[in-house]
């Protein structure tokens, strides 16, 4: 495996710290910005509609530069919207830096991704795409609880400042072990990008990550709730469980790269399959300890760990070009914005299972999309 892919799972990783920090420090935040928690969370949804709408417009102005060249030009805007936020006096300054580090960060996963087909060969990209993804499923594991801990002994701008001190080694380690590349290795020119998106294989495709990732989210946004509210456990205990989660995404994100390049759609079905059977299990257990816990970690292992395959899918059905990639790490968070919205929704009308049960209905509908490719597949 080229060192290069190790390198932009460290970027993955920066990327995805930066992310989730305002999920653990919202009354740390809203205390030091003199706003409201619920005001806090909209940081969170504005940082998940500048990734899905301005990620690819950003790529489209970088897609003439060397591949390399493009990342430092994102770890240059990243640095700069996190730098921002250590430093901002006021929500709008806060806000402001959120949609810079958002359009980044989503540019950055598909010039990143991109990269990693460029420099591997085609029968091992899968496994390449789940080394580079293993940056996302660290940062759940290890970058939240980091960020959190620095924010809460040293306050909330010296966890912006770790983030940014993670970004500059990451984009000292991008300079020095990344290939300089050639552009026209990225799969063409704009309006060769462009023109794939009239290919009904890559839209369906699409439409499947959306949904394997909404099911997923619209359970996991809720845990935390559901976990001391329901299921019964303390405050305190809910770190070490979402650890446990973590931690099932990086085995299960591993094991669907060895098999994403060879078994693309059985992947997918069989992880859409046993995540509906996961999300109802919890749905129905979730006042039952250890089979809720249970299900949870399946969840963990079938829902966001689904990356490699389905990113392997999307490549073949479109291109490995930075558009194509961006575009569908656009898809990936038009479904968390999806379940985590519906699921609060859900949650107002029928109580803290009901995001479960959403969650099962969107994994249902995407084995609807995956099994007739992969019955004509088998015929």
């Amino acid at each position: 495996m080229p060192r290069a892919v190790y390198v932009l799972a460290l970027g993955i990783f920066a990327m995805v710290t930066s992310e989730f920090v305002v999920a653990g420090l919202m009354p740390q935040m809203a205390d030091g910005l003199d706003v409201t928690v619920p005001q806090i969370g909209y940081l969170i949804t504005a940082f998940a509609v500048a990734m899905a709408a301005g990620g690819p417009f950003l790529t489209i102005a970088l897609m003439k530069l060397p591949p390399r060249t493009a990342l430092m030009a994102l770890f240059a805007v990243f640095l700069t919207g996190n730098v921002l936020a250590a430093t901002a006096t006021g929500y709008g300054v806060m806000l402001a830096a959120r949609v810079i580090t958002g359009i980044a960060s989503q540019a950055f996963f598909g010039v990143g991704i991109s990269l990693c087909a460029q420099l591997t060969r085609p029968e091992v990209r899968g496994r390449a795409i789940a080394v580079a993804m293993n940056g996302l499923m660290l940062g759940t594991l290890l970058g939240l609880p980091l960020s959190t801990l620095v924010g809460e002994r040293w306050g909330w701008r010296a966890a912006f400042w770790t983030i940014t001190a993670i970004t500059v080694v990451a984009a000292a380690a991008t300079l020095l072990g990344v290939p300089r590349t050639d552009p026209a290795g990225n799969g063409g020119g704009f309006r060769d990008e462009v023109r794939v998106f009239r290919r009904p294989k890559l839209l369906l495709a699409l439409s499947t990550s959306t949904l394997i990732i909404g099911a997923t989210f619209s359970a996991f946004s809720y845990f935390n709730p559901i976990l001391t509210e329901v299921t019964g456990f303390s405050t305190g205990t809910v770190p070490a469980l979402l650890i446990a989660y973590g931690a099932a995404t990086v085995v299960g994100n591993t094991v669907v790269g060895r098999l994403a390049d060879r078994y693309t759609l059985p992947v997918l079905a069989t992880g859409l399959l046993l995540n509906l059977v996961f999300l109802t299990g919890f749905a129905v257990w979730t006042d039952l300890p250890v089979p809720a816990v249970a299900c949870m970690l399946g969840i963990g292992l079938v829902g966001v760990t689904m990356n490699p395959a389905m990113v392997t899918r999307v490549q073949r059905a479109g291109n490995a070009g930075p558009l194509v990639n961006t575009v569908h790490s656009s898809f990936i968070t038009l479904g968390i914005i999806i379940g985590s919205s519906l699921g609060a929704v859900a949650i107002d009308g029928w109580g803290l299972r009901a995001p479960l049960w959403l969650g099962a209905a969107m994994a249902l509908a995407g084995l609807a999309t995956v099994a007739p490719p992969l019955i004509r597949a088998t015929r």
